[in-house]
């Protein structure tokens, strides 16, 4: 990723004519009954500089490699605190008086939309679903017209008021984001995207109440919302089974260019575009309530692992040079930019595939967990019986989008290219599985939240595989980790990151191979390394972390003054490099779930601890990366810890396996 500082000056100093409207963010409109929570809510604070630059300090002491490296490192701390960084505080401090969230465009930006690499795999996350209920039909065409239906059907709720906020009556949640959850989509520009709604178009020819279908690459709409009626199940079932029917040879891969770095998409957006036919098509894409994708890859994908890769970057199979992956046509046969993204396969496997710049993955998580919660119930409204106020013949047939690329000699080439791309990068990319055989319940019989007890579990197991690794690509332990903390429960609030790696933890991860130590010393350890991983979690979920106040600070700066030394320091630089990008997210409704790693070197680590039985990790990284070993490491450390808890002599009952 470049530098956001040199993103930021880029963004003010290019002169490209393929720029983004000042006002885009605005032009989606609020979602009803939620304007009294979200006029109730802080906004978002700007901490106490002091406070910020001690906790910089205490972050750092852990990750030095030597005592003269911590030194350094505080020394410039200090030179900052007392020169350059009160005047930026100020500027910040005016910043946050004269704007609902002093953070949003910054974030949005620098963290996604200035951000040039391709959305998928280093963006997009996905989620797998839980099977077809068995009272439903099992066909692909009624599994797509069942998730449809109902993911319709809360778009209704939302749109009519109707969908209960998140968060509780003693501690709401900002809903936001939901604003951008249908009828919107990613806008490739350059220097920075940009998102562009149509939910409250006031212009008559806009459209809304359709889907978008992709099969085979050929894009098509279908008609979901009929006279603010959502088509039940039996008509959805038709039109489904009419695009797969009129869908059997492949067309010219335009989704794949989505899949491209931003800026060459961009450039490629405007040649697509300049055709009158091709922009037409791309607005009635951009402004579906959101896009389904039939998806054609055989085999079809069926365990966790073919699953995840299938979803994420459309690749099943090792990544090994002794067998190579099966490349499938997944991802040309989507638009990545869309926020909602169902993927439907051959054998009925389905889930989502999310664009991340402007909503993270809980509205989604709740919006697909209403959608999977609905369809487990039999007494739902699935419509399974065509309704007797319409005729067949007057519900429209789905309309194929068929591209006119005949007009623009070079966008085969950069199709071609893009596929080509595509399955290099998805063929480059490694994903192991990992669940235990204890859950949530066995962990919080011993007295631990089930957060802090996995975070530790990484930890260990990262610092067991680079002492094995020693000599490879892997960074040697402790390195930068990163954990997803929500500040949702500020105004336009998103996230803040819990700076996982603590002097506590330390410690105990290094007791586990100290000999000379008890298991009730360890135990000790443990317990205190978890507690102050809760006090770290709080702080930043309180909008009270380090990472986005310097950040703030950083892009303060006048653009000719030189970077303060402390943002270049060593030690300072590898305390924000996330080698271990991890999150946790939980729904009863579906299990897989992930993203890519997010530098070379590095793991993403997605998990979950909400499941009585078991936790699970997906663990994601470059294939030249140990991302088995990694996974062995992970399941033998989570072994560890669980028998470290059951061999003690607790006051506290034992969850034996």
């Amino acid at each position: 990723m470049k530098p956001l500082l040199a993103l930021h000056r880029r963004a003010m100093s290019s002169s490209t004519s393929v720029l983004r409207p000042n006002n885009w963010k605005s032009l989606a409109p609020q979602i009803p009954n939620f304007a009294g929570q979200q006029n109730s809510l802080p906004r978002l604070p700007v901490p106490p500089l002091a406070r910020t630059l001690d906790r910089l300090k205490t972050s750092l002491r852990p990750l030095a490699r030597s005592d003269d490296e911590y030194r350094t490192a505080v020394r410039k701390i200090d030179d900052f605190g007392n020169g350059l960084a009160p005047l930026l505080q100020k500027k910040l401090e005016q910043r946050q008086q004269d704007s609902v969230h002093w953070l949003e465009e910054w974030w949005d930006d620098y963290s996604y939309l200035a951000y040039r690499d391709p959305v998928v795999v280093y963006v997009s996350y996905y989620y797998g679903f839980d099977p077809q209920p068995v009272h439903l039909p099992q066909t692909p065409a009624a599994r797509a017209a069942a998730i449809t239906r109902f993911a319709m059907l809360f778009r209704q709720r939302l749109r009519a008021g109707q969908v209960s906020p998140d968060g509780t009556r003693d501690n709401p949640l900002c809903m936001d984001t939901y604003r951008w959850m249908f009828d919107c989509c990613r806008i490739p520009a350059i220097p920075a995207d940009y998102s562009v709604s149509y939910a409250g178009s006031p212009n008559p020819d806009t459209d809304l109440g359709h889907v978008v279908v992709i099969r085979k690459n050929r894009f098509w709409k279908l008609k979901a919302e009929v006279e603010g009626n959502v088509l039940g199940m039996a008509e959805l079932i038709k039109q489904f089974q009419h695009i797969y029917n009129y869908s059997t040879t492949e067309y010219p891969a335009v989704g794949a260019l989505t899949a491209s770095d931003r800026d060459t998409w961009a450039k490629d957006f405007s040649l697509l575009a300049s055709v009158p036919l091709n922009a037409e098509h791309l607005r009635t894409i951009h402004s579906s309530a959101f896009v389904v994708s039939l998806d054609d890859s055989y085999p079809p994908p069926k365990n966790e692992v073919d699953v995840s890769r299938a979803l994420w970057h459309g690749v099943i199979g090792p990544t090994s040079s002794k067998t190579p992956p099966h490349i499938s046509r997944a991802l040309e046969s989507r638009y990545v930019d869309k926020p909602v993204q169902f993927v439907i396969f051959d054998n009925g496997v389905a889930g989502l595939l999310g664009e991340h710049s402007v909503m993270d993955g809980t509205p989604t998580a709740r919006m697909c967990t209403d959608i999977l919660t609905w369809l487990a119930d039999p007494n739902s409204d699935f419509g399974l019986v065509p309704p007797t106020f319409r005729a067949p013949q007057a519900l429209p047939e789905p309309v194929p989008l068929d591209f006119d690329l005949s007009k623009i000699p070079t966008i085969q080439t950069s199709i071609s290219s893009a596929k080509d791309q595509l399955h290099a990068l998805a063929s480059a990319q490694a994903l192991s599985f990992v669940r235990t055989k204890y859950g949530k319940r066995a962990i919080k019989a011993f007295g631990v939240g089930p957060d802090g007890w996995a975070q530790l579990v990484i930890q260990l197991a990262y610092s067991r595989l680079a002492a094995a690794q020693k000599g490879s690509k892997v960074t040697p332990w402790p390195v930068g980790a990163y954990e997803a903390a929500s500040t949702r429960r500020f105004f336009k609030g998103r996230t803040e990151t819990i700076r996982v790696v603590t002097n506590e933890a330390v410690d105990w991860v290094r007791s586990m191979e100290d000999p000379t130590l008890d298991k009730q010393q360890r135990l000790n350890l443990f317990k205190k390394a978890v507690t102050r991983h809760g006090v770290v979690a709080t702080e930043a979920g309180m909008g009270e972390g380090v990472d986005r106040h310097m950040l703030g600070l950083k892009l303060s700066l006048p653009p000719s003054t030189p970077l303060p030394e402390l943002y270049s320091d060593p030690l300072y630089v590898r305390g924000s490099r996330w080698t271990l990008s991890t999150s946790a997210i939980f729904s009863g409704r579906f299990k897989e779930y992930g993203w890519g790693a997010v530098v070379p070197e590095g793991f993403g680590v997605a998990y979950v601890t909400g499941f009585d039985d078991f936790l699970q990790f997906t663990i994601t990284s470059r294939a030249e990366m140990p991302n088995t070993e990694f996974a062995n490491e992970i399941e033998r450390a989570a072994q560890d810890v669980y028998q470290l808890f059951a061999e003690a002599d607790l006051p506290v009952g034992k969850a034996m396996l």
